[in-house]
């Protein structure tokens, strides 16, 4: 994984990679920004009467009135998120399928994936983060532990997309495919940490299919030798 990670940080640097970012994020933080300006008041209204109907502390003043802003700008920054991360899954195999023949030429492509599936996947994906935030909101108001949910929450949406997008690129048997999936958790998890870093958010969801991309490919080398 060490070896993995370390190929992953490199290769995020590579200009393909960097052009695909900026493409997808400048252009989805563009987008919602203009959006959201433009509605900002009916879109904090409708937050602030969710933010009411929050058991406990929706019922405090101080909590409705700067809770209510807070919230608005934690739901529009994870609107972007959103955006990046579909936007990625379904744009990305060029950049994957690029890097992987740099550093595994001997192993062939072989585009097992299904786009239907693939868009299956991440609305999928994208429903469940979706019921999930909405369900935990409250808890990421919590020191520590909110910043654990949150970073648990973000890595729903790269984990299923991932597996399928990259994995289908260069394994076609389901079974081996899950096996090779074991520690997909945890790389979504650790490409979720990026999401706390302005600018490098935008890295997020392609560090963590790149990242998948090294590993699943380390492995099948050590398997051919």
């Amino acid at each position: 994984m060490f070896s993995a990670i370390s190929k992953t940080t490199r290769d995020i640097l590579s200009p393909s990679v960097l052009w695909f970012v900026i493409k997808i994020g400048v252009g989805s933080f563009i987008f919602w920004v203009g959006v959201l300006t433009y509605f900002w008041d009916p879109f904090e209204q409708f937050v602030a009467k969710f933010v009411a109907k929050i058991p406990l502390v929706g019922s405090w003043e101080w909590f409705q009135e700067t809770g209510a802003f807070i919230s608005a700008l934690i739901l529009g920054y994870t609107l972007i998120i959103l955006t990046i991360s579909n936007l990625t899954s379904f744009l990305s195999e060029d950049v994957i399928l690029k890097l992987a023949k740099k550093d595994y030429p001997q192993i062939k492509p072989v585009r097992a994936g299904k786009i239907h599936r693939s868009i299956y996947y991440t609305i999928k994906a994208s429903l469940y983060f979706v019921g999930m935030f909405l369900l935990l909101f409250p808890l990421i108001f919590i020191p520590v532990f909110g910043q654990v949910v949150m970073t648990w929450l973000w890595s729903i949406l790269l984990k299923e997309p991932m597996i399928y997008d990259v994995g289908t690129l260069f394994i076609e048997d389901e079974k081996e495919l899950n096996i090779k999936s074991k520690k997909a958790w945890l790389i979504a998890m650790i490409a979720s940490l990026f999401n706390y870093i302005p600018v490098l958010n935008i890295f997020a969801p392609l560090y963590s299919q790149i990242l998948f991309m090294h590993y699943i490919l380390t492995q099948k080398l050590k398997e051919n030798r």
